[in-house]
C-alpha cells in the first residue's frame, strides 16, 4: 500500500497570510466593511472563501458570503497581475519534499485555494509535478470536511492508516480525523499548538524540518 504525505497550501508550504490579509482589506474597503485585524483574519485561511467570509462576517447571508468571496478572489488576482502577490515557500519546505520522497511517500496537496490559485503557487516555485494529486475548494467541500483528503488518497492508491496530512489550522488536522487518517500540526502556520492538538494533531512539527522524524515516530503506518 502506498504512502501518502497530504500537504495543506497556505501556511504549510507557503507564507501567503500578508498577502490575503491584503486582499480582504481591499475587498473588505470597497464594500464599507470594517476588516478585523491579521491576528483574526489569519484564523480563517485554510477555510474555502465562503466559509472564510461567513467566519468573519456571521451577521451576513449566504448570498453575501458568496458574493464577497467572488470580489475577493477578484482582489487578489489584481494583486497577482501586478506582481504584489507573495507567497514565499517556507525554509525548509524543499527539504521535506526531498526528504519524504526520498523514503518512498507520495505527496498530494489539499487546500482551500482555488485549482487556478494553487496551479500558479506551485509552478512559480517549480513543485507542481511533484504531487500526484491536487485537490482544492473548486471541486469539494470546505475543510474540515474529510473530501479533499479521500479523493488525494484515492488518487495515489493509499490508505487512511497509511496516509498523513500536514496542516497549520484546526481545519486541516480535523480533515484529516475525519477522513481517517493522522494529522501532524504545521506549528510555523497560522494557528496555535494547542488548537492543532485539540483538533486531533498527532503531534506538532515548530519546523519542515521537523515533520519527517515525527512522521517516523507516530504516522509511519505500513507501507
Amino acid at each position: 500500500m502506498n504512502r501518502l504525505a497530504i500537504f495543506d497550501c497556505d501556511g504549510t508550504l507557503v507564507d501567503s497570510g500578508a498577502t490575503i490579509h491584503r486582499a480582504l482589506a481591499i475587498t473588505f474597503e470597497q464594500n464599507g466593511l470594517t476588516l478585523p485585524p491579521a491576528q483574526l483574519t489569519r484564523k480563517v485561511i485554510g477555510l474555502s472563501l465562503a466559509e472564510a467570509m461567513a467566519a468573519l462576517l456571521p451577521s451576513a447571508g449566504d448570498h453575501e458570503h458568496r458574493r464577497l468571496a467572488e470580489e475577493y478572489k477578484r482582489a487578489f488576482w489584481t494583486l497577482r497581475a501586478a506582481g504584489e502577490v507573495e507567497e514565499p515557500l517556507f525554509d525548509g519546505v524543499l527539504a521535506l519534499l526531498d526528504a519524504l520522497e526520498e523514503e518512498g511517500w507520495l505527496l498530494a496537496v489539499a487546500t482551500g485555494k482555488s485549482d487556478r490559485g494553487l496551479k500558479h503557487c506551485l509552478q512559480q516555485h517549480d513543485i507542481h509535478a511533484r504531487f500526484v494529486s491536487l485537490q482544492t475548494a473548486d471541486r469539494h467541500p470546505s475543510k474540515p470536511h474529510p473530501s479533499m483528503v479521500s479523493q488525494a488518497i484515492a488518487d495515489a492508491g493509499a490508505a487512511p492508516r497509511t496516509s498523513i496530512v500536514v496542516g497549520d489550522t484546526s481545519f486541516d488536522m480535523a480533515m484529516a480525523v475525519n477522513a481517517g487518517a493522522r494529522g501532524i500540526g504545521a506549528g510555523w502556520g497560522y494557528h496555535e499548538p494547542r488548537e492543532l492538538l485539540d483538533a486531533g494533531a498527532i503531534a506538532v512539527a515548530e519546523r519542515p524540518q521537523d515533520v519527517l522524524e515525527l512522521i517516523r515516530e507516530h504516522a509511519n503506518g505500513p507501507g
